[in-house]
Parts: structure tokens; C-alpha cells; sequence
């Protein structure tokens, strides 16, 4: 029916016009009843006015009134909707019916199509809108549900945040009754605990103070109840504030001193019991070594590691007291000595006898009665015996070596009371030193030579013998300085150690030959440039005196036999006691030995230029002596003395007779004055250095040898008779040179009869020649400036005339053929002639 065309061609589409504003920015979906014919349009412009009627009648009309349906409350009620949209749409249906009877003519058909077409949208619609209420229906239904759900949740939740704050309340109340449970527990232990200290104090007190207490000290309990003590003490003395800790400290102190008494006790008759069997023994019969051994020490070991561990109890409480009152640890240290004491008697009633009688016994022997070298090392090593017996039993009884070296002192007094009075009475030196090297090699211990340490489980026998070793160094010493005293500072010198020069000779005719020397320079064979050797000693039987008369080996067999005597038993008394004294000891003996020997040997050299021989003889005896001196002293390493401080009031009395004098004694001005000038005393240092002296001693001798020898050479050429009158100079240069050429070959015989060393021999007459040069130099000088018109002075090198005055390198020239001096250190030239006649002074 929707095929005519020409009915669409006069009937519009209606369009509805609505206001912009109103229109819904979500525009719905049209139906499909309501889409455009795309294949007809209207033509508006004739249908005008039908156009508005339609719009009005369109406009007029809106969608169905929504029926109410009940809201379904259960899955049955569902059925009513459907069945009522059911029946209405048969109504609709047979509504129309109807309608399509009364169309009658065109205007009519036109108007029935258009309210069916309205019905047909508008039934469209209502089935949306009727799905749409149901949805709605059902939606709000849902909604209700969940709001009352969510009223019963919340309901819910909040019944659950009141059950939990109850419950974390409860939680908190069982936590605080248990903490309160485990705090009562905890007090509850801490009660007992320390109840426990003291509960223990009534039973320890019947068990100590029952009869028959002592012999509970051999079970092991007894250690245990100790260590209880010691807890107790020491829980006193950490909580003072307790009501009753002074008291319980108190008792437990008491008790703590009775258990040791008793280990003291028990000890004391342990050792005395031993001590008794072990003397019946020995009394009853005679004994070997092996018996007596066994007896003295086998028996000792048999209960010592019972009464050790015991005695070790007070010795751990004399180290360190759990609370010990002021003088506690000194009451316990008296117990420990008395343990000591006890064994030491009880030892030293058995040992010290027996020691005594084989000291008598060695004593006495022919081998030891005499000597007292042999009597030192067959008692000392018996003695050492006994002492590392004892020393290895005190280790079985007693922890340490505390008191130890007291015991064994005692034990050695059988051996001082032997050996010191013959140490004292022994008047040989050699004999001392021989007991003094005896000493040091064997029994003492070396501090600077020993690295590696002393193990502390063998015992220090070093300590025992160091009174035998303080007695002998002592004895030397005193035996030294009286040797210094006797044979070196108050010695008389006989005739025959002062003849001289016939002594030097034959020193001269029964030594080696001299070294060759040429008539050049540094023509010297074989020069000997080895330092002196050591001496080495040589002893004889035959001697006088309590000393035996000593020998040198000085230089590879010559003998020291022209040794001035002093000298020779000042190296040999160095030679002996050196390293067997204190070094501090040795360097001060040694200074004053060196230093009375120099004085000696000096007072011999002005004896013999007072005799026969003349002042070089003198001159030459002292430099040999004192360079021999020299060379055996090095090999001593004598050290420097302390310097010896004294004070000099000598200013101080010439300042009181000064202000005497003047009348100012009482004037502070004056006082004031002369305080910086002279009124407070000086502080004077003396330092005594042996070496020292020595090179100085020796250095002006040699000066005063090569100025003597020089000054006999050149005595025609003095500058004081240069300004005379009538001096002749060529004739006195000639006859300087006719001495110089006798006298050069005297000099070199006498240095031979004195001095063996060729160096030495050739410095000196190298010095003796530049101190004649230097000479010939100062009168070549002044008479060059009086008497230059008159001179016939050669003015270049060169032989000069004999009736001439030469110049000064002419006349060195000359000197050098004349004194040909050589050997190691000599050069030939002017510079080197010059330099060594400067530093001559210094030099040597």
C-alpha cells in the first residue's frame, strides 16, 4: 500500500520543529519505521499548509503514557509484564481493524493512514519505552538490593571495627598480664639466684668448723667450695647496697681464711711427715749418691702433685682477690710464705748439711786446697748441680719461682763462706783474672752477645753466682790499682833501665836489620806499613814477687825486652783485667794507668838527660815509649771518663779580702757589684782523657826532637848572629852543610837503635829536614834584607858554589840528597816540603 506515488508526491513528509535549545545534544536513534524514502521527496512548496495541520497534529501527539507495572519481587513476577504488553498489543491490533472500516473517501484513507502511521510509531516506541520501564523497574530494584546490602555491610563493618577494638584491647591486656607475668618470673629467679649467695653461707660454716675439717681439704669438694667462696665474695663487694652484704661478706672472708689455713695446715704436716721419714732414713744408715738421691728427691716427688694443686689455691688468691678488703691480699701472700718458708727450712735442713760437709771435703783435697781456681770450678759446678735439682723439685710443688733464688742462696752460702775468704787473700793477679774469666764464660750470661732470650723453665744460675763474681771483679780491681800504685806510680827505676843509649843499642844488634835506604828520595825497600800488633803475653815460673815476671811477642817474635818497666806492666795489666771488669770500671782504671805511665815515662826521660846520654836520647826514648804505648792501647776501645766536676772558691776568698780592703764588706751595693765578678764560685770540669793526653805528650816530644835536631844542624845560621859584625856567611852556610852531612847519618843510626818502624823512622827525618830548611829560610831572609849588596846569592837551581850563600830552593835541593828521606806518604816536591813543615805541629 506504500506503492502509490502520486499520493507521495502531494503529501509531505512531517517534519517537526523544535526549538534549538531544546533539542538533546544525544540524539537517539530513529526507529525504522520512521526513516525517509530516499527514492520520492515532497514538494514542499505546494503542500504548505497540509504541512502545518500535519505538524501540529505531530506535534500534538507525544509518546505513550507509561503504564505502571508492578516491580517484580521474585523471578515469577516477571511473567505479569510480559503477559499484560501481550494483551494490549491484541488490542492495538484489533483497534486498527476497526479504524480501516470507517474509510469512506480519500481524505478519510488519508487520514486513517496517518493515525495508523502515528500508531505504528507510536507502538514502535511504546515497546522501547515499555522495555525501558522495566529496565528502569528493574534497575531501581537492584539499587534498592545494594543499598541494603550496603546498609548490612556498613552495619557489618562497623560491628567488625567495634570486635577489633575490643579484641586489640584484650590483646593488650593478656600482653601487659604476661609481660607482668614474666617480670614476677624473672624477680622470682633473680631472688632465688641471689638468695642462693646467701643460703650458702650456714652449710659451709658446719662443714668448716666440724671436727675433723682438715682432712676434707684432700677431696675435691673442697677446691669447689672455694671457687663458691670466691663467687660469694665477689657478689658482696658488687651489690654494697644490699641490707646485710657487709656482714655476709664478712663471714664469707673468715670462712675463706679458715679453708686456707687448713690447706696450709695440711700442707705444713704433708712436708713435715716427708721431711721425717726421709731423715730417719738417712740416719739410720750410711748411704751412696744413688740412695741419697732417691731419698732427697724421689721422695719429695711422690705427693708433690697433690699439695701443688692445693697450694696453688692461695698462691691464685695472693695474684688476685675477689673482694679483698685493704691487707687481704697481704694476709694471704703471708700464708703463700709460709708454705714457702716451710719447704725452704724443711729442704735446708736436709740439703744444707750435706752441702756443707762436701764443701769442707773439697776444700781439703791436695788438688783444691791451694788453688784457688780449681777449688772455684770443682765447688761451683757442684754447687750447680744441686741448685738445678732443686730448682726442677720446686717446680713439682710450687707454681713460679717466687722465694726461689732466696732458698737457693741459702743453699749456696756453704760455697761463699769457702770461696770469698780466698778470694780476698789471694794476692795474684793472674789467679784473678783466671777466676774472673772462669766466671764469665761459663756461668754468666753475656746480655750483648746472648740474642736469643733465657728460656724461663731452666733456671738464671747466672743470679747465684753473681756474688762470687762481684767479690773477684772487686779483688782484681783492688789488686790493679795496687800494681798501678807500686810498679807503675811510685816505681824507682834502676841503673840499668835508665842506661841508655847502650840499651837502645842492643835492641839495635839483636833485632832485624833496618830497611836498605838509597841516596834518592823515596828509595825506601820494602817499607813496613803493618800497624803494630797486640801484644801477646808470655808467662814465666821464676819470678819475683807474688806476680809472675811477664814477656811480650811484639811484632812476629821481637822481644820487649828494652821496654822501660812501667811500661811493660802497664800493657800487661791492661792486657789482663781488660773485659773482665765493668767497661765503666775498666775505662776509669785504664785512663789512670795510661796516664801514670805517661807520667813515668817522662820522668825517665829527664832522669836519662840528666845522666849520660844527652837530650836526644832522652827525646828518643820518650817517642818510642809512648808511640808503643799508643799502638797498645788501641785495641782496649778506652772510652771517655766522666768529667770530674769541682767547684773553686778561689774567687770568692780574694773578693771578701778585696771588699775587706776597701771597706765596702757590709755595703749591699758593693755585695751586688761583685756577685758577677768573682763572689760566687766557678764550676770547674776536669776531664782526664788518657788518649788525649797521650797525643799530646807525644806530639810536643817530636816537636821538641826535630826542633832540637834542626837547631843543632843550623846553630852557625842563627838570625841573632846574622847582625854582628864580622859574620861570615858563606863560611857559616859551609859548615852548616859539613853538620848537616855528618850529623844527618848519626841521626839516622840513632832513630835505628831506637825505633823499628820504618815509616816512623823516615817522618821523623823528613821533619828534621824541613825544620832545617825552614831555618836556613828565616836566615836566608833577614840576610837577604841587611846584607842583599853583599851576598852572592844564586838566583836560579842548580849546584851552587861552595863559597856562596844559597838560595832557598838550592839549599832544599841540597837537603833532599843529603837527608834522603823516603817511604810511603813522601813526596818530591817544594809544595808538598812546605806544607808538611807547616803542619808538622799538627800533624803528628
Amino acid at each position: 500500500m506504500y506503492e502509490d506515488s502520486w499520493y507521495n508526491a502531494f503529501v509531505p513528509s512531517p517534519q517537526s520543529q523544535k526549538d534549538p535549545s531544546q533539542v538533546p545534544k544525544h540524539r537517539r536513534r530513529e526507529s525504522l519505521l520512521k526513516q525517509p524514502n530516499e527514492s520520492t521527496q515532497a514538494d514542499t512548496n505546494r503542500t504548505g499548509g497540509i504541512a502545518d495541520i500535519v505538524e501540529e497534529a505531530n506535534g500534538a501527539k507525544g509518546p505513550p503514557k507509561a503504564t505502571a507495572v508492578p516491580r517484580a519481587k521474585s523471578y515469577s513476577d516477571l511473567h505479569r509484564p510480559a503477559n499484560f504488553n501481550v494483551r494490549k498489543d491484541e488490542q492495538d491490533d484489533t483497534r486498527g481493524c476497526n479504524g480501516a472500516k470507517d474509510v469512506r473517501t480519500e481524505l478519510d484513507f488519508q487520514g486513517w493512514y496517518d493515525e495508523l502511521e502515528n500508531d505504528l510509531f507510536d507502538a514502535s516506541h511504546e515497546e522501547y519505552h515499555d522495555q525501558l520501564d522495566l529496565s528502569t523497574s528493574h534497575l531501581d530494584s537492584l539499587l534498592d538490593s545494594t543499598n541494603s546490602s550496603l546498609d548490612l555491610l556498613s552495619s557489618l563493618s562497623e560491628s567488625f571495627r567495634a570486635v577489633e577494638t575490643q579484641t586489640t584491647a584484650f590483646q593488650a591486656q593478656c600482653q601487659s598480664l604476661l609481660s607482668e607475668q614474666q617480670r614476677l618470673t624473672r624477680l622470682a629467679d633473680e631472688l632465688g639466684k641471689n638468695l642462693q649467695y646467701y643460703n650458702y653461707l650456714e652449710p659451709v660454716t658446719r662443714r668448716l668448723n666440724a671436727p675433723g675439717a682438715g682432712n676434707f681439704v684432700r677431696g675435691k669438694e673442697f677446691l669447689e667450695m672455694l671457687s663458691h667462696l670466691d663467687d660469694c665474695l665477689a657478689y658482696m663487694q658488687k651489690h654494697p647496697g644490699h641490707v646485710e652484704a657487709q656482714t655476709y661478706r664478712s663471714r664469707y672472708r673468715l670462712l675463706l681464711t679458715r679453708a686456707l689455713t687448713l690447706i696450709r695446715v695440711h700442707f705444713v704436716a704433708s712436708l713435715r711427715d716427708i721431711a721425717t721419714d726421709v731423715s730417719k732414713r738417712i740416719a739410720d744408715r750410711q748411704l751412696n749418691d744413688t740412695t741419697m738421691s732417691a731419698l732427697l728427691y724421689a721422695k719429695f716427688r711422690v705427693g708433690a702433685t697433690e699439695l701443688k694443686e692445693v697450694g696453688q689455691a692461695i698462691h691464685k688468691r695472693t695474684i688476685s682477690s675477689a673482694g679483698a678488703e685493704a691487707g687481704g691480699e697481704t694476709e694471704y701472700q703471708s700464708l703463700m710464705n709460709e708454705l714457702y718458708q716451710s719447704y725452704s727450712t724443711t729442704r735446708g735442713r736436709l740439703v744444707i748439711p750435706i752441702v756443707r760437709k762436701r764443701m769442707t771435703e773439697i776444700a781439703m783435697a791436695p788438688s783444691t786446697s791451694i788453688d784457688l781456681v780449681a777449688f772455684a770450678r770443682t765447688s761451683i759446678s757442684y754447687i750447680r748441680g744441686i741448685c738445678l735439682d732443686e730448682h726442677e723439685l720446686w717446680r713439682d710443688w710450687f707454681q713460679g719461682d717466687e722465694k726461689l733464688f732466696e732458698f737457693l742462696e741459702s743453699v749456696c752460702e756453704p760455697l761463699y763462706d769457702h770461696l770469698r775468704p780466698r778470694t780476698i787473700h789471694e794476692t795474684q793477679l793472674l789467679k784473678l783474672c783466671e777466676l774472673c774469666t772462669l766466671l764469665q764464660t761459663r756461668y754468666m750470661h753475656d746480655q750483648e752477645e746472648d740474642t736469643e732470650p733465657l728460656d724461663p723453665n731452666q733456671l738464671d744460675f747466672s743470679t747465684l753466682i753473681q756474688p762470687a763474681m762481684e767479690d773477684s771483679q772487686t779483688r782484681l780491681v783492688f789488686r790493679a790499682q795496687a800494681m798501678l800504685r807500686n810498679d807503675i806510680e811510685y816505681y824507682r827505676p834502676r841503673p840499668e833501665d835508665l842506661d841508655y843509649p847502650r840499651q837502645s843499642r842492643t835492641l839495635s844488634l839483636s833485632g832485624a836489620k833496618a830497611p836498605i835506604m838509597s841516596g834518592k828520595r823515596g828509595s825506601l825497600v820494602a817499607p813496613s806499613s803493618e800497624v803494630p800488633k797486640p801484644p801477646v803475653v808470655v808467662e814465666d815460673d821464676g819470678g819475683s814477687g807474688d806476680e809472675k815476671e811477664p814477656h811480650w811477642d811484639i811484632d812476629g817474635g821481637r822481644k820487649s825486652g828494652t821496654w822501660y818497666p812501667t811500661l811493660k806492666t802497664a800493657v800487661w795489666l791492661l792486657s789482663r783485667i781488660y773485659r773482665l771488669v765493668n767497661s765503666t770500671v775498666f775505662d776509669d782504671l785504664a785512663h789512670q794507668i795510661v796516664h801514670q805511665t805517661t807520667l813515668s815515662l817522662h820522668q825517665a826521660a829527664t832522669l836519662i838527660s840528666k845522666g849520660k846520654a844527652d837530650m836526644i836520647d832522652s827525646q828518643l826514648f820518650l817517642i818510642k815509649h809512648l808511640l808503643v804505648l799508643k799502638q797498645q792501647i788501641v785495641a782496649f776501645d778506652i772510652e771517655f771518663v766522666t768529667p770530674d766536676v769541682s767547684f773553686d772558691f778561689s774567687g770568692v776568698t780574694s773578693t771578701f779580702w778585696e771588699l775587706r780592703e776597701r771597706g765596702g764588706l757590709f755595703n749591699p751595693r758593693a755585695l751586688m757589684r761583685f756577685m758577677g765578678g768573682g763572689l760566687l764560685p766557678r764550676v770547674v770540669e776536669n776531664m782526664l782523657d788518657a788518649k788525649v793526653e797521650l797525643d799530646g805528650r807525644l806530639r810536643t816530644v817530636i816537636n821538641d826532637f826535630t826542633s832540637g835536631s834542626a837547631a843543632h844542624i843550623t846553630a852557625l845560621i842563627k838570625i841573632d848572629v846574622v847582625s854582628f859584625r864580622g859574620f861570615n856567611a858563606d863560611a857559616a852556610v859551609r859548615s852548616v852543610r859539613e853538620v848537616a852531612e855528618k850529623e844527618v847519618p848519626l841521626l839516622r843510626r840513632r832513630l835505628d837503635e831506637y825505633l823499628e818502624d820504618a815509616r816512623t823512622k823516615e817522618t821523623l827525618i823528613g821533619a828534621v829536614q824541613d825544620q832545617v830548611v825552614q831555618n836556613y829560610k828565616l836566615f836566608y831572609e833577614k840576610f837577604s834584607t841587611e846584607v842583599s849588596g853583599n851576598a852572592k846569592a844564586v838566583s836560579k837551581k842548580g849546584k851552587g858554589r861552595e863559597d856562596e850563600v844559597w838560595d832557598l830552593d838550592t839549599f832544599a835541593e841540597w837537603t833532599r840528597g843529603v837527608f834522603r828521606v823516603g817511604g810511603a806518604g813522601m813526596r818530591d816536591t817544594n809544595e808538598a816540603s812546605r806544607s808538611r813543615s807547616a803542619s808538622r805541629n799538627g800533624s803528628m
